[in-house]
């Protein structure tokens, strides 16, 4: 019996301190742990984003790099992270693509709690000038004159860009060799070298690249043309009427047992921040979509809905962990 008064004690304890913790927070500086490397798209926006979270949250917010794995590294220091609220995961769609292709880690995409999706981001299926192509169906017809000579570059196994660009090679038919890097920067890096022939980058590191000529834009893999280049055409403009058009999510996560008075507070710091004017200014030209009111409720919702799409992308192109 004593033990029992002593439990339930301790727990009414919590249930009085969590909302004194939420109103308290932050009073210490706030780390977001970017899964991906520096340079890399999400890293750009953590960077742009930071002195706007700071003016909301009162407290310095910074940035701490752990790239690799797909995004798995950052993710699993956050989900054995205290749930306090000061170690926070900025990561994307490769969350649950990581999971969709059954790679054995320490977490699942529902051991987090969402607070706020950031944007969403289209990629360009981009090819290295020296192979004379312009379009999607003349990489196709180069691809298919040499099965497995072109070589593509991808952001990591279970990244955004290794998703998309399997589904784009099954849906085509051409046989070409991945090649995976630990972020979107070292995989461009290879890509303007000309190590590489083609890939499917994210908006942020491509459209650089595209106008200073390094590389050549032949699609947008979104629904969309990005406003920042509208003369780029969609895949389905370009004729692949079979193809999934792709973009996927960038947010912040926290680890299991936040409070969701403390995730509420990040939500509204993150929206507040993406309506800043001189955020805006600098997000739109990389391509990105801002979302702007994102909840942790939506956010929950766009994660499950995104899981089951990238689990039919991982059955159709035969994607699995190389365990």
């Amino acid at each position: 019996m004593k033990r029992i008064i002593c439990t339930l004690v301790a727990l009414l304890g919590l249930a009085v301190l969590s909302p004194v913790h939420a109103q308290s927070w932050p009073s210490r500086p706030v780390t977001l742990v970017v899964a991906w490397p520096p340079g890399s798209g999400i890293d750009v926006m953590a960077r742009i984003m930071l002195d706007a979270l700071r003016t909301e949250l009162g407290q310095p917010v910074v940035v701490d790099n752990k790239g690799g794995a797909a995004g798995s590294i950052g993710a699993q220091l956050v989900a054995n992270a205290n749930p306090d609220g000061y170690t926070l995961l900025f990561t994307s769609s490769a969350l649950n693509m990581v999971d969709a292709m059954g790679t054995k880690t320490g977490f699942r995409p529902q051991d987090f709690v969402p607070i706020a999706n950031v944007t969403f981001t289209p990629s360009l299926l981009i090819a290295h000038p020296s192979l004379n192509v312009k379009t999607p169906q003349e990489l196709i017809a180069l691809a298919k004159s040499k099965p497995g000579e072109l070589f593509y570059a991808t952001a990591g196994n279970g990244s955004p860009s290794h998703f998309v660009t399997e589904l784009f090679r099954v849906r085509t038919g051409i046989q070409a060799t991945g090649i995976p890097y630990r972020g979107s920067p070292e995989a461009m890096a290879d890509q303007i070298a000309g190590r590489v022939h083609f890939s499917v980058a994210n908006s942020s590191t491509a459209l650089p690249q595209v106008r200073k000529g390094a590389v050549v834009p032949l699609a947008v893999t979104g629904a969309q043309r990005l406003p920042a280049m509208p003369d780029i055409p969609t895949l389905s403009e370009a004729g692949l009427k079979d193809f999934a058009a792709a973009s996927y999510w960038n947010g912040l996560l926290g680890p299991k047992g936040l409070p969701e008075a403390v995730a509420q507070r990040m939500a509204s710091a993150v929206n507040a921040a993406l309506a800043k004017p001189e955020v805006r200014e600098k997000l739109l030209p990389t391509g990105n979509e801002i979302d702007g009111k994102s909840t942790p409720a939506s956010f929950a919702a766009l994660i499950k809905q995104d899981h089951a799409i990238w689990s039919d992308v991982a059955k159709a192109a035969n994607i699995k962990a190389q365990n």
